[in-house]
């Protein structure tokens, strides 16, 4: 198995892409800390899990796991989670940063009008929840003599998108990519590697509902992909794959695109 021995930190972990990313990683070998602000946060969509809890999913698979709550917002709730999922699993080997999201409304979400409670809040749960556990856990993989950081960005960091709606969420997301260059610079000499994994649209059971709920057709948005389909969890998971493990060995401080070519042709 690919990660046998490897322990692993994956936050926003209890459903959509994040519990997907986890019990990938699980299924290669390793074992996954799970933390959320919410670990039950699968119900809130009607995602089924398999077990009670991801955690209780990736123990199925024979895998050591523990689910962490904390707002990672907060820096000391962030060193405490890395904290607690090292005390639990001895080390730390890979962490994915995909806590985050278009959480404001998208109607008061223009470059020009975004409120400003609006973009503090934006920035915090997307840039500041991935700079504070990075820089937890980056004195943890100096000591060990290395590791894996894979944060989750977004095509909306990389191009333009719907006449300008979502742009402070875009700039945090865009901030996160920077970052990761900036980290994979500084920290690839102690044999560190620092990537972004930047989806587009992806039809998790969230994204599902949201579209229901504003009378959007799926169909009408794959439309515009070049690939003629939405994103499954499963093509993030498998990039999540080559990220972490020794398959991208000599890459860091790249951003992999998994949006189905939606990138090339903006709306």
């Amino acid at each position: 198995m690919k990660l046998q021995g490897k322990t692993a930190l994956v936050t926003g972990g209890a459903r959509g892409l994040g519990r997907a990313y986890a019990l990938r990683l699980a299924s290669l070998g390793a074992d996954v800390a799970i933390v959320d602000l919410n670990l039950d946060g699968a119900a809130e969509f009607g995602e089924h899990l398999g077990a009670p809890s991801v955690a209780a999913e990736i123990e199925q698979l024979g895998r050591r796991s523990l689910g962490i709550q904390a707002d990672l917002t907060r820096r000391d709730d962030a060193f405490r989670a890395v904290e607690a999922a090292r005390a639990a699993l001895g080390r730390i080997d890979i962490l994915v940063n995909n806590a985050g999201g278009a959480i404001t409304p998208a109607e008061r979400s223009h470059a020009s009008a975004t409120p400003e409670e609006d973009t503090r809040l934006l920035m915090d749960v997307n840039f500041m929840s991935t700079v504070h556990c990075c820089q937890a856990v980056a004195p943890l993989m100096k000591a060990q003599g290395g590791g894996v950081i894979v944060n989750i960005s977004s095509q909306s960091g990389i191009t333009t998108y719907n006449q300008g709606l979502l742009a402070v969420y875009a700039a945090a997301k865009a901030a996160v990519t920077h970052y990761t260059r900036y980290l994979a610079a500084e920290l690839g000499p102690h044999g560190i590697r620092a990537n972004c994994l930047a989806p587009g649209v992806m039809l998790t059971a969230r994204v599902a509902a949201q579209a229901a709920a504003r009378g959007i057709g799926t169909d009408a948005e794959a439309a515009k992909v070049p690939l003629r389909r939405l994103g499954q969890v499963e093509d993030c998971a498998g990039v999540l794959e080559f990220l972490a493990t020794d398959l991208s060995q000599y890459v860091t401080g790249q951003v992999v695109s998994v949006c189905g070519g939606a990138v090339l042709t903006p709306s």
